[in-house]
């Protein structure tokens, strides 16, 4: 695991899983955890992090519902998991899924956890909208089309855009069930104007991008995605983002899409 501070209220821990991003974000008396790392040791090590920095946890923040984005609570069991309403109507819908497919990975991965995922108490947040964290406020817009659900937060005093699975320098778009190819692009649209006004952008797996390269990478993903609608299968991929792992995405992409 590898913690980075973007700027002083500002912290982003990398897992060793998948480059997983979890960002802390601190203003006034108030700190958000905004997604998680994945792995025991990972996240044991997020209260020390936070206390190192003098601050104490308000509260947990997951961009979207899939798993490895839900996995704060572990750290924090007190904390209160604040989601967009589409999130919150997916975990509605989806009772045990996430706990489900943890154990599943788990498995795979020979990893024990002290005691199961509970995500315990789930807040749904109007989106668009903005959210307060100490004299100031958070921006949040909808993120659909990697899933059926999702948002992602700027925070213009850090400026810090966190934005879920999009914009990842290590994985191509991934379109996964219940997302939409339409959706994924009106996503990236409503980055652009953020990724613009932002001094760093976290991508939910991978390294934390400056604006420049972030605007990069969006121009890729929207021409792959072009490519996806037109050529199907024979799409290129995005030259740095090659390999057997991106192809099986890729190949899961056109299965949906098609």
């Amino acid at each position: 695991m590898q913690a980075l501070a973007l700027h002083e209220g500002a912290i982003v821990v990398r897992s060793a899983k998948w480059q997983t991003t979890c960002t802390i974000l601190h203003g006034g008396d108030e700190t958000f955890i905004v997604d998680s790392p994945v792995f025991p040791d990972e996240l044991d090590a997020l209260p020390g992090i936070v206390s190192q920095a003098g601050w104490g946890v308000s509260g947990l923040l997951a961009t979207h519902g899939d798993w490895d984005h839900l996995l704060a609570r572990l750290a924090v069991p007190d904390a209160a998991l604040g989601v967009c309403e589409t999130t919150a109507a997916r975990l509605r819908a989806e009772p045990g899924a996430a706990q489900r497919r943890l154990r599943e990975v788990d498995a795979k991965d020979y990893v024990e956890r002290a005691g199961p995922l509970s995500l315990g108490q789930v807040q749904a947040i109007a989106v668009p909208g903005y959210l307060g964290l100490g004299e100031h406020e958070l921006e949040l817009q909808p993120a659909e089309g990697h899933t059926q659900d999702g948002m992602f937060l700027f925070s213009p005093e850090h400026g810090v855009l966190i934005c879920g699975d999009y914009l990842s320098p290590c994985e191509i778009p991934m379109i996964s069930e219940g997302g939409s190819l339409d959706g994924y692009r009106s996503t990236l649209r409503r980055l652009e104007e953020y990724v613009e006004r932002a001094a760093w952008v976290v991508p939910g797996h991978g390294v934390p991008l400056d604006g420049q390269r972030a605007a990069a990478i969006l121009r890729e993903d929207l021409a792959y995605l072009d490519a996806l609608t037109e050529r199907g299968g024979e799409a290129a991929l995005p030259l740095a983002r090659r390999g057997a792992a991106m192809e099986k995405i890729h190949a899961a992409n056109v299965a949906r899409v098609g």
